[in-house]
C-alpha cells in the first residue's frame, strides 16, 4: 500500500473568508475547514448575493506558492529484544530536513515569532525542570502543530551510566508531566548530552517510548556543525536549543536549509510516531 502524501507547512498569509447563506445568516467560515462552497450562478452575481463566497486578501500579499507534497519512504523500526531503536538520521530520498529544539531553559517571545515567520514545524525535546516554570511558552508553539517529546526530568548528562531504576524514573517522570501538562504522552526520547546505553533503551521501551532520537548535525553558537560532510543532507535531524543565541542559531540553520534546497517537515509525522 503506497504511503500517504506528507504535506510541508502551509504559508501563514492571512485570508478572511465570509460565507453567507439564508440558513446561516452570514456565519464566519475558516478557509478549508468545511465543505467546498457551491458554484456561483451562471449570471454575474451581485456582491450582496448570499450564495457566493467573497475572499478578502491582503493587498500587499502575493499568491502563495504550491505546497510541496512528500510521501514518507521511512518506516520506524520496531522495538526488538526490549530495546527501542536509535535514530540519528532518517534514511530518506525525499528533500526534507527535521528541526529539533532541546531543553527549554530560555523562553523568549522572538523564538516563537521567528518559527512562525518561517513556518517551521519543530520537535521539542524538553526537560521537566526547565519548563515547569512557564509551560504556556511551549503551548504557544504546540498550537502551531508541533510536538513535545521526552528529554527527562532533570537533564542529567551522566544518566546513561546509572542504574535502570534511576533512568526509568527520569523518563517516566517526564512522560507523566508531559501528558498532564500538554495533553500528550511523548513517543520519542532524546538523552541529555546524546549519550545512551542499552539500559537506557530498555527504560525507554518500558516507559512507552518508540524511538531514541540523536543527531549528526547541530546549529550552535550561530553556526552549523556537521559530523559528516559540510552541508545539510536529506533526512538530517538538526539539534538546536532554547538558548539566548536562539535567533543566530536559527538564522544559521535557515541559511544551510535554503542552500541545501531542503524543506523542513515534522519529524513525528514523517516517521509515523505521532
Amino acid at each position: 500500500m503506497p504511503a500517504a502524501p506528507f504535506s510541508a507547512p502551509l504559508s501563514r498569509r492571512k485570508a478572511l473568508t465570509f460565507l453567507g447563506t439564508a440558513a446561516l445568516g452570514g456565519s464566519l467560515a475558516s478557509c478549508g475547514s468545511g465543505p467546498a462552497p457551491q458554484s456561483a450562478p451562471p449570471s454575474s452575481p451581485s456582491p450582496d448575493d448570499p450564495n457566493i463566497v467573497l475572499t478578502v486578501h491582503d493587498p500587499d500579499s502575493t499568491p502563495a506558492p504550491a505546497v510541496p507534497q512528500f510521501a514518507s519512504d521511512f518506516k520506524l523500526p520496531p522495538i526488538q529484544n526490549g530495546l527501542v531503536p536509535v535514530i540519528t538520521r532518517v534514511a530518506t530520498k525525499q528533500p526534507v530536513v527535521f528541526l529539533t529544539i532541546d531543553d527549554g531553559v530560555t523562553k523568549r517571545p522572538e523564538a516563537i515569532a521567528l518559527l512562525k515567520q518561517y513556518g517551521y514545524p519543530i520537535t521539542m525535546f524538553l526537560a521537566k525542570n526547565f519548563v515547569q516554570d512557564n509551560p504556556d511558552f511551549f503551548r504557544d508553539l504546540m498550537r502551531a502543530g508541533d510536538f513535545i517529546e521526552n528529554h527527562t526530568v532533570s537533564h542529567d548528562t551522566s544518566m546513561s551510566t546509572k542504574a535502570y531504576s534511576y533512568q526509568l524514573a527520569e523518563i517516566q517522570g517526564m512522560q507523566e508531566y508531559a501528558k498532564a501538562t500538554f495533553g500528550r504522552r511523548p513517543t520519542l526520547f532524546r538523552p541529555p548530552g546524546g549519550a545512551y546505553s542499552n539500559t537506557m533503551r530498555k527504560a525507554c521501551a518500558d516507559a512507552g517510548i518508540r524511538a531514541l532520537i540523536d543527531w549528526e548535525t547541530k546549529s550552535n553558537a550561530g553556526k552549523m556543525d556537521y559530523q559528516y560532510g559540510n552541508g545539510l543532507r536529506p533526512g538530517d535531524i538538526v539539534l538546536m536549543h532554547f538558548r539566548p543565541e536562539f535567533s543566530s542559531d536559527l538564522e544559521a540553520f535557515r541559511a544551510a536549509q535554503l542552500a541545501a534546497g531542503l524543506t523542513v517537515v515534522n519529524l513525528e509525522r514523517f516517521i509515523g510516531a505521532e
